[in-house]
């Protein structure tokens, strides 16, 4: 059977998403051309806005609407604690779980000689640069308890040593190979809570 176009382009360019295969595209199609237009029209803005709209913060790199975000400018959280994580999703997960109120550093990725990525392509740099400028007493390494988050940790760590900052890890109440973002609220709660110093 011919599909018509308009809905075979939505198919195909559904199928793009991560975890979306051909099957789940169609459904989400089809349930985008039963919903009402206003409802499509919001999600369609919404997506729109999130190319327009966020930027990264150019202090920790997390999203935001304005140049600095709104973690960075909150007088309330503890600016002398740094917590270090690969990307977004896991200032997100922790953030969940209302452990931590001190700020945040993106680094973009974690070292994998394999896959390309060096300390040139991680705001490794820009953490240092963070570190000498600013008054911080702690710096948390939350990064994936995988080969390369372990690795990552262990060159910051190396890096920081000098600096006498206090470096800890989260505990290890996250699975080894386990990501933090599909980790439980509680779980990377009492990890956040129970890290350790390296």
């Amino acid at each position: 059977m011919q599909i018509a176009e308009p809905l075979q382009i939505a198919i195909d360019e559904l199928s793009k998403l991560p975890t979306v295969g051909r099957k789940t595209a169609q459904r989400l199609a089809m349930h985008l051309l039963k919903s009402n237009t206003k409802d499509v029209e919001n999600l369609v803005r919404a997506i729109g806005d999130l190319k327009t709209k966020l930027r990264f913060c150019r202090i920790c790199f997390n999203l935001s609407v304005d140049e600095v975000c709104e973690v960075c400018k909150n007088p309330k959280r503890d600016h002398s604690t740094i917590c270090v994580v690969e990307d977004i999703n896991d200032v997100m997960a922790i953030e969940k779980t209302n452990e931590y109120n001190g700020l945040y550093h993106i680094l973009g990725g974690v070292l994998s000689p394999l896959s390309g990525t060096g300390v040139e392509s991680l705001k490794i740099k820009e953490l240092m640069q963070r570190l000498e400028n600013e008054k911080i007493k702690e710096v948390i390494l939350a990064l994936n308890p995988d080969t390369e988050g372990e690795t990552t940790s262990l060159y910051i760590a190396k890096l920081i040593k000098p600096m006498e900052i206090k470096v800890s890890r989260i505990a290890r109440g996250i699975p080894v190979g386990g990501d933090l973002e599909f980790t439980d609220e509680a779980t990377i709660g009492r990890a956040v809570l129970g890290r350790i110093i390296i």
